[in-house]
């Protein structure tokens, strides 16, 4: 499939660092699974993934956490 987003690259299944903030707060996701374009580096999220990573932000906005780094467990 093509990247929507640079419309040349292909995506790819690989892991990639996620960074989301909102208000104060900044939550990282390292190891993240998704489909990543070859030529942009865009990620692509699964709707599963993409629920989970919400879920982990919201609790971190949630506990007033700063910054709040964690690595994907599946």
């Amino acid at each position: 499939m093509k990247c929507a987003f640079c419309k040349e690259g292909h995506l790819e299944p690989k892991r990639t660092t996620i960074t989301l903030q909102r208000g104060d707060t900044t939550v990282i996701l390292k190891n993240v699974p998704a489909e990543v374009c070859g030529n942009c580096g865009e990620p692509y999220l699964s709707e599963e993934n993409t629920a989970k990573v919400l879920e982990l932000a919201e609790g971190a906005v949630k506990r007033g956490a700063e910054v709040e780094i964690v690595r994907w467990a599946a």
